[in-house]
């Protein structure tokens, strides 16, 4: 005769297998579903940064082959036919620039920076750089007052080119006479921790120049 205890646990064995099938039957498919998704998002993320990788392996493949021909003229034409977008647009076009100043086309290597500057598909700090090579590249030949109002905001504290802004601004202010206001602008970027090595070394020996005492 079998154990009446062994029996019943059997039968409860059974009722909860039976139960689990249940469940299973009904709510399966989440699980199912959710196994789906994660590998198929897994899947999808490493075809896009395959895909990712492909585009930037190309652009710079473009950029090198541009870079690598025998005139000014040819590797400006080049880098505007060149497939690139998003960042490597942005160094395809400074870099076309570039070879557009040495080819002696000014005209043209600032409309190639007033297009990056204005592009909204190019991330804020290429368009900034862009802005600040254009004043530079335009020197006198751009009134003052529009020089100023692309540097003024680009020299605002944690801009990522506002030593650089600010050293612009204190040139404007040396050509337009006001010696005093370049000087303290000057020393202000010898005192900044944002200012590179070479910036305040360049900026010190402009006070020097100026016969004003330098802020170290």
């Amino acid at each position: 005769m079998s154990n009446p205890d062994s029996f019943i646990d059997e039968v409860n064995e059974e009722v909860r297998r039976d139960k689990l099938f249940a469940v299973f039957r009904r709510y399966g498919w989440i699980g199912i579903s959710v196994v789906i998704l994660l590998v198929g998002g897994a899947a999808f993320s490493e075809w896009q940064k395959a895909k990712e990788r492909d585009a930037a392996e190309k652009a710079g493949n473009a950029i090198q082959t541009a870079m690598t021909l025998d005139s000014a003229e040819a590797r400006a034409a080049a880098l505007a036919e060149a497939d690139v977008t998003g960042e490597a647009s942005a160094v395809a076009a400074m870099l076309r620039s570039n070879e557009l100043y040495e080819a002696g086309d000014i005209d043209g290597a600032a409309a190639a920076l007033e297009a990056l500057a204005t592009d909204a598909a190019i991330p804020e700090n290429y368009r900034q750089m862009a802005r600040l090579k254009l004043v530079i590249l335009r020197g006198a030949d751009m009134p003052a007052s529009e020089r100023r109002a692309i540097l003024e905001p680009m020299s605002a504290a944690g801009q990522v080119f506002a030593m650089l802004a600010s050293e612009q601004l204190a040139l404007i202010d040396l050509e337009e006479g006001n010696t005093q206001a370049a000087v303290d602008r000057l020393n202000a970027i010898v005192a900044s921790a944002e200012a590179t090595a070479g910036l305040r070394q360049r900026v010190s020996q402009l006070i020097v120049a100026l016969g004003a005492e330098d802020a170290l």
